[in-house]
């Protein structure tokens, strides 16, 4: 039995390798991960390497079903298990640190997507937010449109003036329409001589 350090491979046929996703479990065949041992084999060269733990199917689901129960052993919770699974405790110990790890760095990728698309959509309502905020400008800055009482038509800016007592806009004087009415000539009359003015 072969073992050593921070990844898991499952052992294909022909002696190849493939990556295997610590999140699934293992199926088929044999499981390899590295253990970081103190225990390593040396290469031709005399550089040490990590030796690699073979894992069988059955290690492999029993260790996951362990981890589903529980992600930290005790110490005669991982005594058990390795008896279990005929591994030493230091090597159930370094499977779970490294399936910890792995179960972490999953989750931060999620967190991190998630985070993405927060900010994506923050930026969108940001951007809305500042059009509204130009848009609301643009109507505080221009003149009020009034319509003249005799044409219903606007009446042009420079002919406006602004009430001090009430502060709404009116028309000018000039062009404010007459006290007697329509007719501009009629003048009004004492009450006792308004029906000689109508004849």
């Amino acid at each position: 039995m072969s073992w050593g350090g921070p990844y898991i491979a499952a052992a294909g046929g022909g002696g190849s390798m493939r990556d295997l996703d610590i999140n699934q479990p293992a199926y088929g065949g044999e499981e390899e991960f590295p253990m970081g041992s103190v225990e390593e084999e040396e290469e031709e060269g005399g550089t040490p390497r990590p030796k690699k733990l073979r894992l069988s199917k059955e290690q492999s689901r029993l260790l996951e079903e362990s981890f589903r129960q529980h992600h930290t052993l005790n110490p005669k919770q991982k005594e058990a298990l390795a008896m279990k699974l005929e591994l030493r405790p230091r090597q159930v110990e370094v499977w779970f640190q490294n399936r910890r790890a792995r179960t972490k760095l999953k989750q931060t990728e999620m967190e991190c997507e998630y985070l993405k698309r927060c900010f994506g959509s923050l930026t969108e309502e940001n951007r809305r937010l500042h059009r509204e905020v130009e848009e609301l400008r643009a109507l505080r800055v221009a003149p009020p449109t009034v319509l003249s009482p005799h044409t219903r038509q606007p009446l042009p800016a420079s002919s406006l003036t602004m009430c001090p007592r009430c502060e709404r806009v009116t028309a000018a004087p000039h062009l404010a329409p007459s006290p007697a009415g329509r007719h501009p000539f009629r003048r009004p009359v004492p009450l006792p001589f308004a029906g000689l003015a109508d004849g």
